[in-house]
């Protein structure tokens, strides 16, 4: 229901998957904004967050966001 609507991502069914299974879990649809990655960062267990539309509207530049997520105490390679 959160993809495409740049209101963040699902975190509860995030969380609730990723600490029930053994395998990498990829949060995706509903990233708006920086914070919203630092949340499913945070908040859940999720390995890796995927977007598309802010990036090819270039609302979210990827450089600027792993600088934000380091800055914000989130693990990411610069």
């Amino acid at each position: 229901n959160n993809d495409g609507s740049k209101d963040g991502y699902a975190l509860d069914i995030t969380s609730a998957i990723a600490a029930s299974i053994n395998i990498p879990v990829i949060a995706s649809g509903g990233a708006g904004t920086m914070d919203h990655f630092v949340d499913v960062f945070s908040k859940t267990e999720a390995d890796a967050a995927l977007a598309a539309s802010v990036f090819h509207f270039d609302e979210i530049r990827i450089s600027e966001l792993k600088e934000f997520l380091d800055n914000s105490q989130i693990n990411v390679r610069l």
